[in-house]
């Protein structure tokens, strides 16, 4: 269990996160969604340890976030940010394989599940460099299954695949949160993101706009506000006139 009490995030004077409060358990896939600067990826960061809040806490599992080392909290929470790449001459396994340096072990058996799960054992000894961007961006999600970590944060995971690989994609992170995972994904793509997630926090100004099941947040009053679109019964958008 992740909470956020409060998280306040400025940059040059102007607020990212205002106020930011939210408690996110094992068992549930969250997306975060929202405009272009509503603060999901700044808010990703600050509940990953990255980022640290001018005002608010963040704990885990009951413990205050920052009071964790950083090996600590690398092996408590994995973090895939927003276009993640590998531009070394690596292959897949030696990757996903990079996602136990926290644990210190070879973490053999975790990364071969990371491979299978995320379809990639035909690519395993491929140079990471010479994948399609979806095959490179799978292979950067396994690293981060191959953690073990009991959260999973991801920033736009579906991002450069195609529609099958991004539902593949988010079949994977359901079945993860099942699991007892947290997950908590930021996506634009407000199909998936209505299709897939037990839960959606619908950002806005750095504000917490909606937090519920899909039904209940993409509503059309609740589109039209945030996004400027109508949402159908698909969770398609149609840009409003």
């Amino acid at each position: 269990m992740i909470a956020a009490t409060g998280l306040v995030v400025a940059r040059g004077g102007i607020p990212v996160l205002d106020g930011i409060s939210l408690l996110l358990e094992g068992g549930s896939l969250t997306a975060l969604a929202g405009p272009n600067g509503a603060g999901k990826s700044t808010l990703l960061a600050v509940l990953a340890g990255l980022v640290e809040p001018e005002a608010g806490q963040v704990t885990l599992a009951g413990t205050p976030l920052w009071s964790l080392t950083r090996a600590e909290r690398a092996r408590r929470i994995a973090w895939l940010e927003q276009g993640a790449h590998a531009a070394w001459g690596l292959t897949v396994r030696e990757v996903v394989a990079l996602g136990r340096l926290p644990h210190g072990d070879r973490g053999e058996r975790e990364v071969e599940r990371a491979i299978a799960a995320c379809g990639l054992g035909h690519l395993a000894g491929r140079r990471v460099d010479r994948l399609s961007g979806g095959e490179a961006r799978r292979a950067m999600l396994a690293r981060v299954l191959a953690t073990g970590a009991a959260v999973l944060l991801l920033d736009e995971p579906a991002a450069d695949l195609d529609p099958a690989q991004g539902f593949a994609l988010m079949r994977l992170l359901r079945a993860e949160a099942e699991a007892g995972r947290v997950v908590v994904v930021v996506l634009h793509d407000l199909s998936l993101a209505s299709r897939f997630a037990d839960r959606i926090v619908l950002l806005s100004a750095g504000r917490i706009e909606a937090d519920g099941p899909a039904r209940s947040v993409m509503t059309p009053e609740a589109a039209g506000r945030v996004f400027g679109v109508r949402i159908g019964t698909d969770a398609t958008p149609t840009v409003l006139p």
